[in-house]
């Protein structure tokens, strides 16, 4: 990607804020990885693994719930729209990542900089309603699998879901972020893995089918409010938000200005891998449900403890647990990333902090609340995804805000190509989130 595009002048407003220095490119056009870190020289592996966890939010229950339900009613006919997503949000993750290294600040600490205190306010009140909305996608999935494969009730694995994602902010807090980055890639192994064996299991699959749904076409109007769930699931605000906050232990702003090109082809990396292994996950969700669909001759349309059950019946124990320990794993370790999100966004846009505790649990009553009323979980969770939709043109307006600005980017700058496909990105999910709006 090259570094292209005219300067932007600096927006007005306090506090003042101070260009990076224009600094000479890499002299090296060795890949990430691959170099020996001397002085001035940044760790590039370092660089490769925070993507891993903001993958973690693009394999949440949420995703679980519309893949399936989409696979389950449409078939094979809107994979297109997680492919197509999925590479928007990878392209997005990447100019977050490098908004972070670039400036050594998170993109909720730029704008506590940049912007007055009635916008601070309401971008945290914004950011803090799209960070609720995913943790009762992932308290509802962390209980549904506690329940399947132990029996929990509902407001004990609720408790015990906002305990373990207290525990990963304690352990970030205490300089433990490389330990969260490989747990995370493990979970989005454990939830592939789970997921291409039930795959198998489930079987009443059509190669003719999956492949033309991999090729766009216009959605009829009752998958138009699905496709923007799907968009919902997929393209995370939440975790724009935490990639620009986790990725500044892999070097500092200085070293990361003089080697511009050395960084972004670390990032590019990081952000396909962890992203690419995330896509591949919703996919195969998405070709479960259209299998188990079949398999059931229509019978079942998405419902997650169904799933369970019809795969106990007719696939087997060993399917089931599978589908379990997956949901399981994904409620778990999602919640550790909504928790890390969130506490970023009240510590670097409020002046004053919120205990995690207290905020967790300010996040966690709704949850417990929908879910002890009885309400059907899974239409829960598709309705959750809709409502985070909402949230992806203001976290895309304000990367590119800080992106496009040579001021604030240096020799990161965005491309001006770069800075248009984000932007058509951002006016896309708020075309669809108006029509399904408009049509509901």
């Amino acid at each position: 990607m090259k570094h292209s595009g005219s300067p932007e002048s600096p927006a007005t407003g306090p506090p003042a804020r101070t260009s990076p220095p224009a600094l000479a490119p890499t002299e090296s056009a060795r890949g990430p990885g691959t170099v020996r870190a001397g002085p001035g020289v940044p760790r590039t592996r370092r660089l490769v693994g925070p993507a891993f966890v903001a993958a973690i939010a693009y394999i949440d229950p949420g995703n679980f719930a519309v893949n399936l339900t989409a696979g389950a009613t449409q078939g094979y006919r809107l994979l297109w729209v997680v492919v197509l997503a999925s590479a928007c949000a990878t392209l997005l993750q990447y100019l977050s990542a490098k908004v972070g290294v670039a400036t050594g600040k998170s993109l909720p600490l730029l704008c506590r900089e940049r912007f007055g205190p009635g916008g601070r306010r309401a971008l945290w009140w914004q950011g803090e309603l799209v960070v609720a909305a995913t943790e009762i996608a992932e308290f509802v999935g962390a209980a549904i699998g506690m329940r399947l494969l132990f029996g929990t009730p509902v407001w004990l694995a609720a408790l015990l879901a906002a305990a373990a994602s207290l525990l990963v902010v304690a352990l970030r807090q205490r300089g433990h972020t490389r330990g969260f980055e490989l747990a995370a890639a493990a979970s989005l192994v454990l939830v592939g893995g789970g997921f291409l064996f039930a795959v198998l299991a489930v079987g009443h699959q059509s190669p003719t089918a999956l492949a033309a749904g991999l090729v766009p076409h216009g959605p009829t109007g009752d998958a138009l409010p699905l496709i923007l769930a799907m968009i919902g699931a997929t393209v995370m605000p939440h975790a724009l938000y935490l990639h620009s906050a986790v990725v500044q232990t892999g070097t500092d702003a200085a070293t990361a200005q003089r080697h511009p090109g050395r960084v972004r082809r670390a990032l590019r990396t990081d952000c396909l891998l962890g992203l690419g292994v995330a896509t591949l996950v919703n996919a195969s969700m998405i070709v479960f449900g259209a299998g188990l669909a079949s398999l059931t001759d229509g019978a079942w349309t998405g419902d997650l403890t169904g799933a369970h059950g019809e795969l106990l019946t007719r696939a087997g124990g060993a399917a089931a647990l599978a589908f379990a320990v997956a949901l399981l794993a994904s409620g778990l370790s999602s919640c550790g990333v909504g928790a890390l999100a969130g506490d970023v966004m009240a510590r670097d846009l409020l002046v004053r902090r919120i205990p995690p505790t207290a905020r967790r649990l300010l996040t966690l009553t709704p949850a417990a609340v929908l879910m002890t009323a009885q309400v059907p979980m899974t239409h829960l969770l598709v309705a959750s995804q809709v409502f985070v939709s909402l949230g992806v043109p203001v976290a895309v307006a304000l990367l590119i805000l800080f992106s496009r600005d040579r001021t604030v980017m240096g020799t990161l700058v965005n491309a001006r190509g770069t800075t248009w496909a984000a932007a058509l990105i951002g006016a896309t999910v708020a075309a669809l989130a108006c029509a399904a709006t408009l049509g509901a």
